[in-house]
């Protein structure tokens, strides 16, 4: 049975991952239906950042830990290994879903100076940008 349910776990993961767009951001549908807004500039000076977990890596760290926790042991040995497996699978998906970012200082080309937070860590200093906004709010940093 354990291994059944080991199985089907494993599967489930390789089908979720399998389905993911690597490189293609999403956009929501709304997103079609808007006028976007784009400014350029050159990164004057950038500043590594981590973002915070909003709380699903430690949601589902914790249950994948607690089941399979619950695959060790036998009566009260298992419960332990049960609590074990969430708490510790709750710190690593916690840490696995924080996102690496930058903060990038922006000199943009009508003299203005911004701040504009970038997931990853692909732009340099001196490299030309285009920040894409909805409003104020920003879509997507590229570079040029």
């Amino acid at each position: 049975m354990r291994t059944k349910l080991i199985v089907v776990l494993f599967a489930s993961v390789v089908m979720i991952t399998g389905c993911a767009k690597e490189g293609v951001q999403e956009v929501s549908p709304s997103a079609t239906k808007q006028l976007l807004y784009s400014q350029s500039g050159i990164v004057k000076s950038i500043r590594l950042v981590a973002i915070k977990d909003k709380g699903a890596g430690t949601f589902i760290g914790g249950i994948a830990g607690t089941v399979l926790g619950s695959l060790i042991g036998r009566g009260k040995g298992s419960t332990l290994a049960s609590l074990l497996g969430g708490l510790s699978g709750a710190y690593v998906g916690n840490e696995v879903a924080k996102a690496n970012a930058q903060e990038l200082s922006v000199i943009l080309d009508n003299g203005e100076e911004v701040i504009v937070i970038a997931k990853g860590n692909r732009f340099h200093k001196g490299q030309h940008i285009k920040i894409i906004k909805n409003g104020d709010s920003i879509v997507n940093v590229e570079g040029l």
